[in-house]
């Protein structure tokens, strides 16, 4: 935000510096300017125009010299005030990208036993320095400039477990912060540590057979800390990375945390976010509770789920032996990336080495707010893009992760998403990269945003289907409005779109992409809407709508998507956005899943349902358009058909309080029944209100 200082100079470009003068100094106006840098030299400035701000003079000015980034500049005007010039918008422009932008680089802290070299690219900065935080007090070096904006220095000696920060002077300013490309940080992302993922024993990987298609995958969203938080469940140390994958006779016999989440019969685990974020002091963890879309490192991971936050190496092993503790189970692991804003900008070591490059600006230097935290990463300029996709890299490679969801995509741009579909896939074929795909208000063009709008320039990306979630669950923002599945018969011909993953309707280009979910962490759970839509309604009413919707989910055509505890009614008391509400209304309550057990039971049964029935799996919009139909009875029950060369399945969906009978064209294996009403076998279906039922024909 500019215009906050009586005077500020901004050097936007190598011909173009804009400077701002409060009214109330000298009312504003000034006759002249120039910058002077710190070996005294002059660079006059010509004002080109002068436009007013209201409480400012803005002042737009030739640059009548040669600017050189890597020093420090100071802009004097005509009463010999002065103010530090600050390079800003210029780290935009295809000048300073010709001159600054290397080729590829190890950055960070290379270690070996013998020496370790550190390197950075901060093109602006006039100096850098490594603050070794030694035993015997801090040891200052300084680094080296070489070209194209690159810093570094090699120090000699074993420096392992050595904490450190980089001292840069950058904008008048000196600060120390963090090593961005290193993922062994500090409580509190207080610090570096040198180290290796190479010296460190990150365990074997355990194989697991690759899926056919992104339609074989049923995702189930849990987050760290909500798996074990409830008391007395077995938990040698709630609410961390141990505990998620932890397995023992007690979470054995209470069915609880991972124990559990196997037995449900999913496919992947999506982790709500592990990477460093802000919100949670992790040296006090219990006393705060975030969800964790607060991005503070994107290389390193959260500490607050670790049993010892203080240890670099021990944060990393523990979520390293996490994902693969997943995979002895047989369960694949993907990722929420929050890649779209940070927790604080300032404290944000890539834009303390590099002010304004890595946030989204408009030509004025005001900043982008499409995700409504106050900033937006800018994944166009190369540095940037380079950094996320290695940051990528770097997951799949060495922690083994099986997937991306990205938070809030569509403020970034589908080049990278494209990029890091293209290197994950590269390295693992049935990798899974999708995201929330909202067309968000921010800086980045609509034609280039990785929105739902711009699906078909992502091929091997998906996007939750918000379609699908306001058709059968209801509107999203008016909490007493139903969707199909809770009572509004006239959504009808929108769900028989919605089955059929939206691609009859133009809205996807292939199956795989159609994410489709009724819940997830934000927002009302499904079981609190529906107090909402059915009030005063018996619980034994919500339960087979709660049954319903996840059944449409479950059923559709395109990839399911599960909240955590949505298979048992979960509640959050109520509140839509429980973000930092604590344990009680965010932990996964094994007593309520006990109490309403039947919904999990039923739920098991139809994740095999689709598991064993490749017609409800189909992965081209071709098979959609030739292998699914519709039909109505009575414009109240949708019969949803599925075929290929081995099955035929017919499957009704009945949301209304009425009975229904459908005479098929030949007898049937009755797969499910939510209602009780038919035999094993039957060709007269009978189709209880609020129920579903699923058909084999024979």
């Amino acid at each position: 935000m500019r215009m906050k200082d009586r005077l500020e100079c901004y050097i936007d470009g190598y011909s173009r510096v804009n400077i701002y003068i409060i009214k109330d100094f000298y009312g504003g106006i000034s006759q002249s300017f120039h910058l002077k840098d710190e070996q005294g030299k002059l660079i006059p400035l010509t004002v080109l125009n002068r436009e007013d701000k209201g409480s400012h003079y803005a002042y737009s000015c030739a640059v009548d010299g040669e600017l050189e980034a890597g020093r420090d500049y100071l802009m004097y005007e005509e009463h010999a005030q002065y103010c530090p010039a600050v390079w800003s918008h210029i780290v935009k422009t295809r000048e300073f990208a010709e001159k600054y932008i290397p080729e590829d680089v190890r950055f960070g802290c290379d270690y070996t036993p013998q020496r370790t070299i550190f390197t950075v690219w901060a093109p602006t900065a006039v100096f850098l320095e490594v603050v070794l935080h030694e035993r015997s007090g801090d040891r200052i070096i300084n680094m080296n400039r070489r070209a194209k904006g690159i810093w570094s220095v090699k120090v000699d000696g074993d420096l392992k477990g050595v904490d450190y920060n980089y001292r840069i002077k950058v904008n008048g300013t000196i600060r120390d912060t963090v090593d961005p490309y290193n993922p062994f940080t500090g409580v509190n992302t207080s610090c570096t540590s040198v180290n290796s993922l190479k010296s460190i024993p990150l365990p074997e990987k355990v194989p697991l057979e690759p899926m056919k298609s992104q339609t074989d995958a049923i995702i189930y969203e849990a987050s760290i800390r909500d798996m074990s938080a409830q008391k007395n469940n077995g938990f040698t140390h709630p609410k961390t990375y141990e505990a998620f994958g932890e397995i023992n006779e007690t979470t054995e016999a209470k069915k609880t945390g991972l124990a559990y989440i196997r037995d449900l019969g999913i496919t992947h685990v999506q982790l709500m976010p592990v990477l460093d974020f802000g919100s949670v002091d992790e040296e006090y963890p219990s006393i705060y509770y975030n969800w964790g879309y607060d991005p503070m490192h994107y290389r390193a991971f959260e500490g607050s789920y670790s049993l010892n936050p203080k240890d670099p190496e021990k944060r990393i092993l523990e979520f390293a032996n996490l994902v693969q503790d997943l995979h002895k189970q047989g369960l694949k692991v993907n990722l929420d990336l929050v890649f779209n804003h940070v927790w604080k900008k300032e404290q944000f070591a890539l834009e303390n080495l590099v002010p304004d490059y890595y946030f989204l600006m408009d030509a004025n230097g005001n900043y982008s707010n499409g995700s409504f935290c106050g900033n937006d990463i800018d994944s166009r300029p190369e540095m940037s893009r380079r950094y996320l996709l290695e940051t990528c890299r770097m997951l799949v490679e060495d922690f083994d992760v099986d997937g991306f969801r990205f938070d809030l995509m569509g403020v970034l741009d589908y080049g990278l998403i494209n990029d890091i579909a293209r290197m994950a896939r590269s390295i693992k074929p049935d990798f899974m990269i999708y995201g929330e795909g909202w067309d968000m208000p921010s800086y980045v063009p609509p034609e280039l945003r990785a929105s739902q709008n711009n699906q078909a320039k992502m091929p091997l990306v998906g996007q939750f289907s918000d379609r699908f979630r306001e058709v059968i669950r209801g509107s999203n923002d008016r909490l007493e409005n139903p969707g199909y599945s809770n009572g509004d018969i006239s959504k009808i011909y929108d769900a028989a779109q919605v089955m059929q993953a939206s691609v009859l309707e133009n809205r996807f280009d292939a199956p795989y992409k159609a994410v489709n979910y009724v819940e997830c962490h934000d927002n009302h759970t499904m079981w609190d809407k529906n107090r909402s839509v059915c009030f005063g309604a018996p619980r034994s009413e919500r339960m087979k709508k709660q049954m319903l919707a996840t059944a449409m989910v479950l059923l559709a055509q395109g990839i399911p998507f599960i909240h955590s505890g949505q298979e048992f009614g979960r509640t959050k008391q109520n509140l839509g956005n429980t973000y930092n509400r604590s344990d009680n209304y965010n932990m996964i309550d094994y007593h309520r899943r006990d109490e309403l057990e039947l919904l999990v039971d039923r739920f098991k049964e139809l994740v095999e349902i689709r598991k064993n029935h490749p017609s409800l799996r189909l992965d081209t919009t071709e098979k959609i358009r030739n292998q699914v139909s519709t039909e109505t009875i009575e414009d109240t029950v949708l019969v949803y058909k599925t075929r290929d060369d081995h099955e035929s399945l017919v499957s009704f969906f009945n949301p209304s309080s009425r009975a229904f009978s459908y005479r098929l064209e030949s007898e049937a294996n009755v797969l499910f029944d939510s209602g009780h009403a038919n035999p094993t076998k039957t060709q007269t279906v009978s189709i209880a209100p609020m129920s579903v039922v699923v058909c084999e024909l024979i």
